[in-house]
């Protein structure tokens, strides 16, 4: 989606559809959240099939189902594309509630520390490196394509999967979780999910087996396989779909914060040179907005686990609820001015990463992956000049772009 000021923009209730992916392809999603914000923070809509789901745009509501484990659960689905029960309920930790939530999240969170991520960041900041300067020799690149490999750096390198696989695996994360896209679809919806499903499992069940063979120690395959769940070991499907689960998270962030922070340097040079002059400490300020800013997830859903009053609706239990972190970012109760790209604001209070119990395990690594592109930009890229019209991808749960054809000017300093 565009990232635009909708500040001075109104949209009827009527013409409000969260659940096409038009709207994010082509259209405004900022301009809608800011008037249901204004007129129906909590607002029902029936997706296509006819089921029911109940959107919340508020900051503070966002928030506060967020961190309502007890009636807003997880353990059904995370997104509106999946509205029946997802295959890995209760299996993979994304779709857990506590305690069992706790308990993956406990076992695998050494893998993805900020001391783990420490110890790889020299071997990361190398590779991002290269991955600017050859997109500076080139002249121009495409940059959404570009960054696809960023979750990889990282992700890859945590998980030890094979730099062989790296760009398949990058490129059909992304299809299982926007498989409309043209950018991804190979014929239809259900065609494009299988031959995802087919490349990530069968990555993953050859990795978990070679592990058994030789165990590793650290890296998160070799964690899944040793934790429990439960009081007992788990099971190879437990481990298969959290190894899932993981690449899952690690793909939305790095890669679509990344393209929306070219775009947005693109589009205004006077931004960007005040970010390349000012002191090299405000970085992990600019860091923090562009998450802000880009917010990848536009949602996540929960359902309800009881009937639950909001805002004035009677939700019956087995509700579903989404909660619009997109919007709840651009709340302007909590951002001042939140239409402006704000290098140096603070505080920054974003939920990008989620809220609570379930705030995403792999934030680290995200925002390691998104802060060394951010300094390596700084250090080798004096300008970025738009080279044709960007395409942005067609999810109601990815603020994605699929195309960024960008001239990268080389720092002459």
């Amino acid at each position: 989606m565009r990232l635009t000021d909708a500040g001075a923009k109104s949209v009827s209730l009527d013409e409000i559809d969260l659940y096409g992916t038009e709207l994010y392809r082509s259209g405004d999603p900022h301009a809608a959240w800011r008037t249901l914000r204004e007129t129906a923070p909590v607002w029902r809509q029936e997706a296509p099939d006819g089921t029911p789901f109940w959107s919340v745009t508020r900051y503070r509501d966002v928030v506060d189902i967020l961190r309502d484990t007890r009636r807003f659960s997880s353990e059904h689905s995370t997104m509106l594309s999946v509205l029946e029960r997802d295959t890995a309920a209760g299996q993979a930790i994304h779709l857990m509630d506590p305690p069992r939530h706790g308990q993956v999240r406990g076992a695998t969170i050494s893998a993805l520390s900020i001391r783990v991520m420490r110890r790889h960041e020299p071997k990361i900041r190398e590779r991002v490196a290269k991955l600017v300067a050859g997109a500076i020799a080139e002249g121009q690149a495409d940059m959404a394509k570009l960054v696809t490999m960023l979750p990889m750096l990282v992700a890859g390198e945590l998980m030890g999967i094979p730099q062989d696989k790296w760009t398949e695996a990058a490129h059909w994360t992304v299809a299982s979780m926007a498989p409309e896209d043209p950018a991804f679809s190979i014929g239809d919806e259900a065609a494009t999910l299988r031959a995802a499903h087919v490349f990530l499992f069968s990555m993953f069940i050859e990795l978990i087996q070679d592990r058994r063979d030789e165990p590793g120690t650290d890296d998160l395959i070799s964690l899944l396989l040793g934790m429990e769940v439960d009081g007992r070991p788990a099971t190879d499907e437990e481990v298969l779909v959290n190894c899932y689960a993981f690449i899952m998270g690690a793909n939305p962030t790095i890669p679509q914060a990344s393209s929306h922070l070219v775009l947005t340097m693109a589009e205004n040079p006077d931004l960007w040179r005040r970010i390349r002059e000012a002191d090299r400490s405000t970085l992990p300020l600019t860091l923090e907005e562009t998450l802000r800013w880009s917010s990848p997830v536009n949602h996540l859903l929960r359902r309800t686990t009881q009937e639950v009053e909001l805002g004035g609706h009677v939700i019956p239990e087995g509700g579903l609820v989404a909660a619009w972190i997109g919007s709840a970012n651009r709340d302007e109760e909590i951002f001042a001015d939140p239409y402006t790209f704000d290098p140096v604001r603070s505080p920054n209070q974003h939920v990008a990463f989620g809220f609570g119990s379930h705030r995403c395990i792999g934030n680290s690594p995200a925002q390691t992956g998104v802060q060394l592109l951010l300094e390596e930009l700084v250090e080798q890229v004096e300008l970025f000049e738009l080279a044709g019209e960007p395409r942005h991808l067609g999810s109601n749960f990815l603020n994605g772009i699929t195309h960024l054809p960008v001239t990268l000017h080389p720092n002459k300093g």
